[in-house]
């Protein structure tokens, strides 16, 4: 993990409506699985739209989703590292006597020039809470190409739209 500070101001907690704009953080970093002291960050050309941002007291959508939609989002959780912080994101929608915590993002290529923007601790709002993302969101997580994703290394990282001038750093 990089290490990165969330931006001032911030706190670990944090709500945003399914598809508004992403603001959170200007760039996208992709840290290494494999290592972290290796990433890459960018000034990303995509629209990102945030999808599963959830806080206490604030509404959000359940229902149930399929099962293949929450493996996949899962698996697509062990390959790809994005945006990870310093600080944690709590799930306040647990009882105060269990901790449920996660640091970082994913994103799901959407349509053409779309990114979701979604927080770590989706999965575990879909399965304990039962959030159901938006059906353009399960529709992208469903059409991601794991396989190819799983077996990018670096200086590939899992998503498709990193540009070629993409900064890339490495601590040796």
């Amino acid at each position: 993990m990089s290490g990165r500070a969330a931006q001032p101001g911030h706190n670990a907690r944090m709500f945003y409506r399914d598809l508004t704009t992403y603001e959170y953080l200007d760039d996208d970093e992709f840290t290494d699985r494999a290592s972290d002291l290796r990433s890459l960050s960018f000034r990303p050309w995509y629209a990102r739209l945030n999808v599963g941002w959830l806080e206490a007291g604030r509404p959000y959508r359940t229902g149930p989703v399929a099962a293949a939609f929450v493996k996949k989002l899962r698996d697509v959780q062990a390959v790809q590292w994005m945006n990870v912080c310093l600080g944690m994101h709590e799930c306040d929608l647990c009882p105060s006597d269990e901790m449920h915590e996660g640091t970082g993002e994913i994103r799901i290529p959407g349509a053409p020039g779309v990114a979701y923007a979604a927080p770590f601790l989706i999965s575990h709002y879909v399965a304990a809470h039962h959030y159901r993302p938006p059906p353009i969101f399960v529709d992208a997580v469903l059409a991601v190409d794991l396989d190819a994703w799983a077996a990018a290394r670096w200086p590939d990282v899992p998503f498709p739209w990193v540009p070629d001038d993409a900064e890339r750093l490495e601590i040796e």
